[in-house]
């Protein structure tokens, strides 16, 4: 037997996970209610361990620890390359804990182990060494300016930061906010989905491991109307970074103002348009399109789930993307031959489900799916829609499931116009051998990203945010950085 196929028919165990506290000031602690909630294993219903649950008092206690280490403890007068090392060290922990972590985000997010294990975490450790190697180049300028003065710039830390993440990549998502936070000096209090706070629990400790200094991170896991109101509200926050839906965007941006203006950045949800033309590879644009929809169970923001195919293909695109769809294994995501494990939530089950019976109620055609999958666990079928309308519900909002809607388009005009007509604007894809085509719609599709020819690249060095109701602010790259840092100008009279 290959190694390949010895590891597709691998079963992996699943880990055993106690009681888990807050950090709060280099210490795990119990809430100050002493309440705590349950994190569920979404591919049986069954509770993996209880977690504390943080509230105002919690966040209260957070922040002032963080402020005491922004402003008092060793991290203010650490050296930059000092950060570096810390982020390094940070990322090699990660890296020695890979199966753990692999496995523990895969129970608490039922992501099946292999996507865990081969995606999840190396764009996690990258995205630490990435920042860690930025620490010490977060640097002003010097500016010629009239008279005897010398001016200059310097890039300061922003304080105190709120971090909200959301539940379909947490290691990642984890990674991308804490990566710049620390690289420019900021201290952190950071509030995971509730319902995947496990591994933001566990690279916490191994952050203390790697000597990150008491109060620099601090985790609070809860619920958003009251964990995460007390973060977007809070007076001695900074700035709030938030990745999720778009009208908890909303939410945020209200309290922010309210409380003192904090600064505010967003990555919100999409309804991504994935454009086939008729001088595509066909095979090559399935594949992307199948990963572009399917992947992640399809809880992806930047999902593929507007997929438009020229008339010419339509039927050809459809009829292998279909054999794809109906052979895609669903089931226990500790089996390395699986390729969709479940649904995070029963709520998430049910929303999805609830948009299935939308398209069928407004005319779509159902080619494959729309059911349950097994008898436990939120598991649902991978799913494809033929003949499905701009002013239909799943067309127009975000579904987050693996519920694939494909539109049928005759012209380029035609579709730019059609690929625009939502209030999202996170990603979008063009597939075709047209290089003049490709750079039109690069330029005129309003997105963030723009995929040629590919779907769902990421890397640390290049940025990534949204247009429109998918948010503001950029994260990774460079970009990332000017979230986390204050610009002020000295001027020096040298006469």
């Amino acid at each position: 037997m290959s190694t390949a196929t010895a590891e597709r028919s691998k079963t992996i165990k699943p880990p055993k996970v106690k009681d888990q506290p807050l950090l709060i000031g280099g210490k795990w602690l119990d809430s100050v209610s002493g309440k705590t909630f349950a994190t569920t294993n979404p591919a049986t219903g069954e509770t993996i361990c209880q977690v504390a649950e943080g509230d105002k008092a919690d966040v209260d206690l957070a922040v002032k620890a963080a402020r005491k280490a922004f402003e008092e403890g060793p991290w203010p007068k650490m050296n930059a390359s000092e950060r570096g090392r810390l982020l390094n060290k940070l990322a090699d922990l990660i890296e020695q804990h890979r199966e753990e972590l692999a496995a523990l985000e895969t129970l608490d997010n039922g992501k099946p182990y292999r996507d865990s294990y081969h995606a999840d975490l190396p764009l996690t450790i990258k995205c630490y060494r990435y920042y860690a190697g930025w620490a010490d180049k977060i640097h002003g300028k010097t500016i010629p300016v009239e008279g005897p003065f010398f001016c200059y710039t310097r890039h300061e830390p922003l304080g105190v930061v709120g971090q909200i993440i959301p539940w379909n990549f947490p290691l990642l998502m984890q990674a991308w906010k804490w990566g710049p936070a620390l690289a420019t000096g900021c201290t952190i209090v950071l509030k995971p989905a509730e319902q995947t706070p496990l591994t933001a629990l566990r690279v916490a400790q191994l952050a203390q491991e790697a000597g990150f200094p008491d109060g620099v991170i601090n985790v609070v896991p809860g619920f958003g109307p009251t964990a995460g109101a007390a973060i977007s509200g809070h007076p001695d926050i900074d700035k709030v970074a938030f990745t999720g839906e778009h009208t908890t965007g909303q939410i945020i941006m209200e309290a922010a103002a309210r409380s003192n203006l904090k600064r505010v950045s967003l990555e919100l949800g999409g309804k991504s348009p994935n454009v086939v033309f008729a001088d595509a590879d066909i095979d090559a644009a399935v594949e992307g399109a199948y990963f572009g929809l399917f992947f992640n169970q399809g809880q992806c923001c930047c999902a593929g789930s507007r997929l438009f195919v020229e008339e010419k293909v339509h039927d050809q695109f459809v009829e292998k993307m279909l054999k794809k769809a109906k052979s895609r294994r669903v089931g226990d995501p500790f089996d390395m031959a699986t390729e969709q494990g479940p649904q995070v939530s029963q709520e998430q089950f049910d929303r999805v489900m609830g948009f299935i019976d939308a398209g069928k109620k407004d005319g779509a055609k159902l080619l494959c799916g729309g059911k349950r999958s097994g008898d436990k666990g939120y598991f649902i079928e991978p799913t494809v829609f033929d003949d499905v309308q701009d002013d239909m519900k799943i067309a127009r909002e975000e579904i987050f499931g693996p519920v694939m809607n494909i539109l049928k388009f005759k012209d380029v005009n035609e579709v730019i116009q059609r690929g625009n007509r939502t209030n999202f604007g996170l990603a979008a894809a063009v597939w075709t051998k047209d290089v003049t085509k490709a750079h039109r719609l690069a330029k005129d599709l309003r997105a963030g990203t723009v995929w040629v020819n590919c779907y769902d690249v990421f890397d640390a060095a290049a940025p990534f945010g949204g247009f429109k109701m998918s948010g503001f602010g950029r994260e990774l790259g460079e970009y990332a950085l000017e979230l986390y840092t204050e610009v002020k100008t000295v001027y020096v009279n040298l006469q």
